[in-house]
């Protein structure tokens, strides 16, 4: 599924930034692509993936 739509980035990106690289936040995001730079519209939704991909490395790691 496409999140940012002005940039074409999508939640497997996403989800795949968080997991490979560690990245935990917009920020950590925002320095790897242009996520947020047009409209922002895209910010909320970056946001609740990274916050589900944190979920789900905390319950495996328990």
């Amino acid at each position: 599924m496409y999140v940012c739509l002005c940039h074409g980035i999508s939640d497997k990106k996403i989800k795949s930034l968080a997991i490979e690289q560690g990245i935990t936040d917009i920020r950590g995001i925002r320095q790897c692509t242009p996520l947020g730079s047009q409209c922002g519209k895209c910010v909320r939704q970056a946001k609740e993936i990274l916050s589900e991909v944190e979920v789900v490395q905390l319950k495996q790691a328990s």
